[in-house]
């Protein structure tokens, strides 16, 4: 089962990150809009330092790090060095917690797929 869940080496060491449904749902109010957007503006590079910022803290928080040491990686690793820096790391984070990180692989994907008709055999029936 894929949780979202993505270690990187990033600052000073390797993180696990990870975006669930509560740190979207945070991530979309700190940043207000929704994820597909920010994550849109990341990649268009239309973000705002918000996008950058928020997708790093709560993806630390939500790999296991207490808030306040999240808040104070992100002081000194993404507020006190250039944005651009750390925009591949807010977009492979946010890419994660949207649709699962790569190296979950495909667990029962191949199961699911025998039982369920897909979308072209849905879209040719209909």
């Amino acid at each position: 089962m894929r949780d979202a869940q993505i270690t990187l080496p990033w600052a000073d060491g390797d993180y696990t990150f990870r975006l669930g449904w509560g740190e979207l749902e945070l991530l979309q109010e700190a940043c207000n809009a929704g994820p597909y957007v920010i994550l849109n503006r990341l990649m268009s590079e239309q973000w705002f330092m918000g996008d950058i910022a928020h997708t790093i803290r709560l993806g630390l928080i939500g790999g296991g790090m207490k808030p306040a040491d999240a808040l104070k990686k992100v002081r000194d690793y993404v507020q006190n060095r250039p944005p651009a820096e750390n925009v591949p790391y807010a977009q492979g984070i946010l890419s994660a917690g949207l649709a699962g990180a790569p190296e979950e692989g495909e667990v029962g994907e191949s199961e699911a797929a025998s039982q369920e008709p897909s979308l072209t055999t849905f879209l040719t029936e209909s």
